[in-house]
C-alpha cells in the first residue's frame, strides 16, 4: 500500500531530515522524492510505502502535521489512491 506526501512552505535547512526520521520511526519507506525550491518556496512531494507501518494510518499524519506547524510547513499524507482521484484530469 503507498501513500502520497506533500510538503510547501518557505525553505529551512532539515526539512527533509525531519520528514525522513518521522518515517524511519514508524518503518516507512521513501520509494520516490521529487522536491524543488523555487524563490525561497520549498515544495516537495513524496511517495512512500505504509504496507509494514508500525501506526495507525492517522497517528502518522498528526505527526506529520505537527511536524509541519513546528517549521512553518504544510505537509498532508493521503493514500496514493485518494491522492491520485482527487488529481485526476
Amino acid at each position: 500500500m503507498r501513500a502520497v506526501i506533500t510538503v510547501l512552505g518557505n525553505d529551512r535547512v532539515g526539512i527533509i531530515a525531519a520528514i525522513s526520521n518521522i518515517l524511519a520511526d514508524c518503518n516507512v519507506n521513501i520509494l520516490d522524492i521529487s522536491q524543488t525550491i523555487m524563490q525561497d518556496i520549498f515544495t516537495m512531494i513524496m511517495l512512500v510505502d505504509i504496507s509494514s507501518m508500525e501506526v495507525d494510518f492517522s497517528k502518522l499524519s498528526d505527526q506529520l502535521e505537527k511536524k509541519g506547524r513546528e517549521l512553518g510547513l504544510s505537509i498532508r499524507i493521503q493514500h496514493e489512491d485518494i491522492f491520485n482521484s482527487m488529481h485526476r484530469i
